[in-house]
């Protein structure tokens, strides 16, 4: 409202927040066109601007809404980043396994590919939520809403190794005796931590893409659903709410099939 009020103030000096109508509200969301700033900060202002007259409404202040008909851009859906399964297996050669630190990044960009965590996941699973024998997690997700995870078995083979080389030889700080991933000095590590981790490895590998911790989890549901799982059992184990959030992955499907039609059929290529 700060944006709207000062407007007001140079373009409308005579009229108070109650005498604005939806021609002045228009005429300040296209100089917001005029400003460079996102879609997103501009759908947000709009946002402000709704609530602001709803509330002056509810309170009797206003008997009309001169906000109701003015519109915000309409923000797509960003289809997220994802690795192939090539790029997957180059930035995981890329991991030098004789240091402490290599053997357990192995470990954890495995678990993130094979399981789909989420990094705050990733950073607080303990040792009581590892199911080796049944090849499960048991992951704690928003909410602390509790799922169970099948992993693959590589990303088990490299937590075992991890364990039993690495962790096991380590002093761990007190409090933090069941976190699985820890850093030098035995605490558990942070997100942040995990993005740097995975940012010098891309650099390392040679991958020209914008890769975090969140790309493994795109990438894990996007194979999956390229590789014919049912929507339903993908979204169980990402721990989405709604279906409609793993839907987005259909939508990365069908790029993926527009994209083969393209480089493979003969009347695409002429």
């Amino acid at each position: 409202m700060d944006k709207l009020a000062r407007y007001c103030e140079k373009t409308f000096p005579q009229l108070s927040p109650e005498e604005i109508q939806l021609p002045h509200l228009r005429e300040f969301v296209n100089e917001l066109y005029g400003l460079s700033i996102s879609d997103y900060t501009q759908a947000r202002i709009i946002s402000g601007i709704k609530a602001f007259y709803r509330f002056m409404v509810y309170e009797d202040k206003m008997t009309e809404d001169p906000s109701i008909l003015l519109e915000a851009p309409r923000l797509g859906r960003k289809l997220p980043d994802t690795l192939s399964y090539d790029e997957i297996n180059t930035l995981l050669e890329a991991i030098k396994l004789g240091t402490p630190e290599g053997h357990r990044n192995r470990a954890m960009l495995e678990m993130l590919y094979s399981s789909g965590l989420r990094v705050s996941e990733l950073v607080d699973l303990k040792l009581g939520q590892i199911y080796e024998e049944i090849g499960f997690l048991r992951v704690i997700g928003k909410g602390n809403k509790e799922r169970l995870v099948p992993v693959g078995r590589e990303a088990l083979r490299y937590v075992a190794i991890y364990l039993k080389e690495i962790r096991s030889k380590q002093k761990i700080a007190a409090g933090h005796e069941e976190i699985v991933f820890l850093n030098r000095r035995g605490k558990k590590l942070s997100r942040v931590m995990i993005f740097t981790i995975i940012k010098k490895l891309v650099a390392e590998a040679g991958i020209p893409k914008n890769v975090s911790p969140h790309t493994f989890r795109h990438s894990f549901a996007t194979h999956l659903i390229e590789g014919g799982a049912d929507l339903r059992a993908v979204q169980e184990m990402l721990g989405h709410e709604s279906i409609t959030t793993t839907e987005i992955y259909t939508h990365l499907d069908r790029e993926y099939l527009r994209q083969v039609l393209t480089d493979f059929h003969p009347r695409s290529q002429e």
